[in-house]
């Protein structure tokens, strides 16, 4: 029998910063929505919004989060269908970044993409400076029609955000796929940085390219099926080999293209939403952006094996540099605009409209390690260039806890 865990202030430990799905509900998930019985011996996890990682804090925890599958799926898909994934709207989204959803066949070992948002995750386009605030809490996508039935398939969301503490984010639903005659699934493999032993993607600071490679130009393929794996580099990860600070590719470069101009198959991926969802209760935001026509696809093509995608340009009037365009699992909306003219610290500081016009104490601007969290009274500051930005606050009722680096929002 299928529960849904109510979402209300008993849950007083549950960070109100960072973000989570709630559909497919992830494992243990104390907010998701139709979630499948616990498995014996297992707890509801009330720290779903937490990453799994922080380089900062050098703390990891298992791919996945937690390892032993719901005793039932969470969902059931048909290979080739249009899903509805959704978040936690109680969130903090780090100014965006980078997000992939993934299938594994193998348990979690290895995982494939079938779609992607980069730069830009949970908001309709590039931030004026540092946000909170999502705008974007829900994604439609169409699944690969070459995904192979299985009854216990591990649905993954992992992301990389742009600002804050140099995190990684991932949970994991148990699906079941039905309805396809493909025995193996073929795509890009899933993205892992700011992890242990893989690549450190450092803070965005308003170059929405930083990173970006992993995503693109240096991911590798992989066949995954309820038979085993194939290709990729193991483990779900995307070989770098070095976990030293990457060097970072143009906008020109993130294309798809492997720099002699042939092809790399891909998932389908999105720069802006498609799909858009409430904004979260805690405004952290600096002027927020024009939203994109939900749902508004730039093109729509036939891709390789998989069928039909569509690609979303991204809302800041860059074109896609995709040299591969036609062929959506290659076509990665790239933003041509380059680096921000300034930082988002410097953005935040000359406009961010939530935060607070006093410094409490704060010793805004002042010398600090970039990527850190702190709390100053009952809001929040993050470092940025090595300076302090102004203090953002945390919403109605709501006081800033933890200490620096695991730093959230929530209730007394």
């Amino acid at each position: 029998m299928k529960t849904i865990f109510a979402y209300t202030a008993l849950l007083a430990g549950l960070a109100a910063g960072h973000i989570s799905l709630i559909s497919p509900c992830p494992r243990y998930s104390s907010v998701g929505t139709d979630c499948p019985s616990l498995p014996s011996g297992q707890s509801i996890d009330t720290q779903m919004n937490a990453p799994i990682s922080s380089v900062t804090l050098g703390t990891s925890e298992p791919l996945c989060k937690h390892t032993v599958p719901w005793p039932t799926p969470a969902a059931t898909w048909k290979a080739g269908e249009t899903v509805t994934v959704k978040f936690n709207p109680n969130a903090a989204i780090h100014s965006g970044g980078n997000m992939e959803f993934s299938i594994s066949y193998d348990g979690g070992k290895t995982f494939a993409v079938v779609y992607q948002v980069l730069r830009y995750a949970f908001l309709n386009s590039k931030p004026a400076g540092l946000t909170n605030t999502a705008e974007v809490l829900e994604y439609s996508f169409k699944l690969p029609e070459d995904l192979p039935n299985s009854d216990s398939a591990v649905f993954a969301w992992t992301w990389v955000n742009a600002s804050g503490n140099r995190e990684f984010y991932m949970n994991c639903a148990d699906v079941k796929i039905t309805g396809s005659s493909s025995s193996s699934y073929t795509a890009k493999e899933v993205t892992i940085a700011n992890y242990p032993g893989y690549p450190t993607i450092p803070e965005f600071d308003g170059n929405y390219d930083t990173g970006i490679n992993y995503y693109t130009t240096d991911a590798k393929n992989i066949t995954v099926s309820p038979s085993g794996s194939s290709g990729g580099s193991g483990s779900g990860s995307t070989d770098t080999g070095s976990s030293s600070s990457p060097s970072y590719s143009s906008s020109a470069d993130a294309a798809g293209s492997d720099g002699s101009g042939a092809a790399s198959s891909a998932a389908p991926v999105s720069s802006a939403p498609a799909s858009s969802g409430s904004s979260a209760t805690s405004d952290a935001a600096a002027a927020e952006s024009t939203a994109a026509p939900a749902g508004s696809d730039a093109a729509g093509a036939a891709g390789a094996a998989g069928g039909a995608y569509s690609t979303a340009e991204p809302d800041d009037g860059s074109a896609n540099s995709s040299s591969d365009a036609e062929n959506p699992r290659n076509a990665y909306g790239a933003d041509t605009s380059g680096s921000a003219a300034e930082s988002p610290a410097e953005a935040a500081a000359g406009g961010a409209a939530d935060a607070s016009s006093s410094d409490s104490g704060s010793d805004a601007g002042g010398e600090c390690t970039s990527g850190l969290m702190r709390c100053s009274g009952a809001g929040y500051q993050i470092c940025n260039s090595g300076k302090w930005s102004p203090v953002y606050d945390c919403g109605v009722g709501a006081s800033c806890k933890g200490d620096e680096g695991h730093i959230y929002c929530g209730w007394p």
